[in-house]
C-alpha cells in the first residue's frame, strides 16, 4: 500500500514536472506584449488548474495554492530553465499574499471575520446561540418553516453577505441538524441570501462600488444628466438572477423537492437517527463549542451582541462616509452633509462613501466587547475565561482568512496574465442586439467564476458593457437591462465557483465541507440562471418588460423542480420527533 502510495506520488511529480516543461517551451515561443493577448488561451490555466484540484482533491487550500503558482509562474518563464522559474514563482506567491494581506480592504474584511468567529463563540458559550435555535425550534417546528426562517434572516441581514454568511449559518445549523436537514441545504440557503440581497440592497457594502461603476459607465458615453443612484434603482427589476434564486428557495423549502446531488444530501440527512450527531469532514465550524453547564439560556445573550452588530455597522457605515465626505472636495456633498445630514440624500451619500471593511471591523470590534462584558457582568465566565473563549472563536476562523488569502492572491495572479481581458476579447464580437444582455450576463459570470471576485467582475466588465449596449442599441431601458446583466452575471459566477470567498464563508458559517457545498449548489444556480436567460435577459432584450417575465419565470422554477427533481419528503422524521 505504501509502494502503491509512493508510486502515486512519484507519477503525480513526474505529470506536474512535464506539464511545467510543455507550459514552458510555448511561453518561450510566444512574442512580447501585453498578457493576455501574449498568453492567449493559456490565460485561463490558472483558475481551471484551481478549481479542478478543487473538485478532485477536495483540498481547497491546496488547490488554490497550486492555481497560485501556476499563474505565477507563467509570469516569471523567461526560458526553459524551469527550476529557476519555478524558485521565482514560490517567491512571487510570498509576495503576492503579503501583497493582498497588506491591502486595507481586504485586511479589514479577514479581521472583522475573526471578530465576528469571537462574537459567535461566546454567544455559544453564554447559551445565546442555544436559546435562539430553542426559539426558532418552537417556530421552525418543520423542515418547511425551518428553511423558510433561514431564508427570512438571510433578508434581514441584508447590509453584507460576508456577515450574512457568519451569522445566519450558526444560528440555525442546532435547528437544521434537529430537523435533519442536510448542511449542505442550510449552506446553499446562507450563500443564495447573501450577495444576491447585498447586491439588491439600496444600502450595504456592495451600493457604493456599484453606482460608481455604473455613473463611471454613463459618463463615458456622454450621459452626464444622470445619476449612478438612479440606474441602480432601475435595475433591480432586472436582477433576474438574483431575484429568482430567492424564489426559487422558497418553492424548493414549500415543495421539499430537490434535485442532482442536493437531493442525495437531504435523503442522507434524513436517514439520520434522531439525536444523531452530525459530522462533516474537512468543515471548520463551531460544532465542539456547548453552552457552560448549569446557566440560565436567554435568547438576549444572542440578540444583544447579534444587533449591537448590525445596529453598529449601519452606524459606522453612515460615519466613515460622513467623515470621508466632510474631508473631500466636493463643495456640494460638503454642503448636503452641513444642512441635511440625516436626510434621504445625506445618508444615502454618507453610506456610498463609507470603507465597508472598515466599518464592519469596528461593529464586530464593539459587538465582541458587549459580548464580553456581557459574559462577565452575568457571571458566566471570568474575564479571562471570556478573553480566552473570544480568541478561541478566531482561532476556528483562521483556516478561512487562509483561505481568502489565496483566493485572493489567485485573483491577483489572473489579473497579471489577462484571464478577464482575453475572455472579453474572445466573447465581445458582433452579435444581434436582443442576445447582448444575455451575453453580457454570460460573460460575467465566467469571469467572476473563473476570478473568484463579484466586485473585480463589476470593475472589469462595466467600462466595456454599458458603451457596448449603447453602441448597438441607444435606449436607455436596454442599457439599464446590460447594465442589470453585468451586476447579475457577476454574482452568479461568484456564486458558483469554489474559489469565491463568500462561497468559502457560507461553508464555513454552515460548518459544511467546503467542496460538497459547492457540487450541491452549483446545480441550483445553473438551473436558475438557465431560467434568467430563458425567460429574464432575452425577453428583456427584446422588450418584454420586467413584470410579465417574473411571473412567468416563477411558474418556469415551479414546474422545472417538479419536473427535475423528486420529493425528499419529511413527513416520517416530524411523526417520529412528535412521538
Amino acid at each position: 500500500m505504501n509502494l502503491n502510495h509512493n508510486a502515486k506520488l512519484g507519477l503525480v511529480t513526474a505529470i506536474a514536472i512535464i506539464g511545467l516543461f510543455v507550459l514552458s517551451l510555448i511561453i518561450t515561443q510566444m512574442p512580447e506584449g501585453d498578457n493576455s493577448v501574449r498568453f492567449g488561451i493559456l490565460t485561463l490555466l490558472p483558475p481551471l488548474v484551481a478549481i479542478a484540484l478543487a473538485f478532485i482533491t477536495k483540498e481547497t487550500v491546496l488547490s488554490l495554492f497550486v492555481g497560485v503558482f501556476v499563474g505565477e509562474f507563467m509570469l516569471c518563464v523567461t526560458d526553459l530553465n524551469i527550476v529557476s522559474s519555478a524558485v521565482n514563482a514560490f517567491l512571487g506567491i510570498g509576495q503576492q499574499v503579503i501583497s493582498c494581506m497588506a491591502d486595507p480592504w481586504n485586511a479589514g474584511i479577514i479581521l472583522q471575520c475573526l471578530l465576528i468567529g469571537g462574537v459567535i463563540q461566546l454567544i455559544t458559550k453564554m447559551g445565546g446561540a442555544q436559546a435562539l435555535a430553542n426559539t426558532f425550534s418552537k417556530r421552525a417546528n418543520t423542515p418547511r418553516k425551518a428553511q423558510l426562517i433561514t431564508w427570512f434572516l438571510g433578508l434581514c441581514v441584508f447590509f453584507d453577505d460576508y456577515a450574512n454568511s457568519l451569522i445566519i449559518g450558526p444560528i440555525m445549523r442546532p435547528v437544521m441538524d434537529k430537523l435533519k436537514v442536510s448542511r449542505e441545504k442550510l449552506a446553499f440557503i446562507v450563500d443564495a441570501t447573501a450577495a444576491p440581497i447585498a447586491g439588491l440592497a439600496i444600502i450595504s457594502t456592495w451600493i457604493g462600488l456599484e453606482i460608481s461603476l455604473i455613473a463611471s459607465g454613463f459618463q463615458s458615453i456622454g450621459m452626464t444628466n444622470v445619476t449612478g443612484f438612479g440606474i441602480f434603482l432601475q435595475t433591480i427589476p432586472y436582477r433576474f438572477y438574483n431575484i429568482f434564486i430567492l424564489i426559487f428557495i422558497v418553492i424548493s423549502a414549500l415543495t421539499l423537492y430537490e434535485f442532482g446531488p442536493m437531493k442525495d444530501a437531504e435523503k442522507k440527512a434524513r436517514k439520520r437517527k434522531t439525536g444523531e450527531k452530525v459530522i462533516e469532514p474537512s468543515a471548520p465550524g463551531f460544532d465542539e463549542v456547548k453552552p457552560v453547564e448549569g446557566i440560565k439560556l436567554s435568547i438576549w445573550n444572542a440578540i444583544i451582541p447579534i444587533g449591537t452588530l448590525i445596529i453598529g455597522a449601519l452606524i459606522a457605515f453612515y460615519w466613515s462616509g460622513y467623515t470621508a465626505i466632510l474631508g473631500g472636495e466636493d463643495q456640494a456633498l460638503i454642503h448636503l452633509m452641513h444642512t441635511a445630514p440625516l436626510s434621504f440624500n445625506g445618508i444615502f451619500e454618507a453610506l456610498a462613501a463609507s470603507d465597508a471593511s472598515v466599518a464592519l471591523f469596528q461593529a464586530a470590534l464593539l459587538a465582541s466587547i458587549v459580548a464580553i462584558v456581557m459574559a462577565v457582568a452575568q457571571k458566566i465566565l471570568t474575564i479571562e475565561d471570556a478573553i480566552s473563549e473570544w480568541i478561541g472563536g478566531m482561532k476556528t476562523i483562521v483556516i478561512t482568512g487562509v483561505i481568502l488569502l489565496l483566493a485572493w492572491s489567485l485573483g491577483a495572479v489572473i489579473g497579471e496574465v489577462g484571464t478577464a481581458d482575453y475572455l472579453v476579447g474572445v466573447l465581445k464580437g458582433a452579435i444581434p442586439a436582443f442576445i447582448l444582455p444575455s451575453l453580457i450576463f454570460i460573460l460575467g459570470a465566467l469571469i467572476s467564476f473563473a476570478t473568484g471576485t463579484a466586485y473585480g467582475t463589476m470593475s472589469i466588465l462595466m467600462p466595456l458593457a454599458i458603451p457596448l449596449a449603447w453602441a448597438v442599441c441607444p435606449d436607455m431601458t436596454f442599457t439599464i437591462v446590460c447594465t442589470s446583466g453585468v451586476l447579475t452575471g457577476a454574482i452568479f459566477g461568484d456564486h458558483c465557483s469554489p474559489i469565491s470567498d463568500t462561497t468559502i464563508l457560507s461553508s464555513m458559517g454552515s460548518s459544511c465541507n467546503h467542496i460538497n457545498h459547492v457540487q450541491t449548489q452549483i446545480y441550483y444556480a445553473l438551473f436558475v440562471a438557465a431560467v434568467a436567460i430563458l425567460i429574464g435577459y432575452i425577453p428583456a432584450g427584446l422588450g418584454v418588460p420586467w413584470f410579465i417575465s417574473i411571473p412567468i419565470a416563477t411558474v418556469v422554477l415551479f414546474f422545472g423542480l417538479r419536473i427535475f427533481g423528486e420529493k425528499v419528503d419529511f413527513d416520517e422524521v416530524d411523526s417520529e420527533e412528535t412521538t
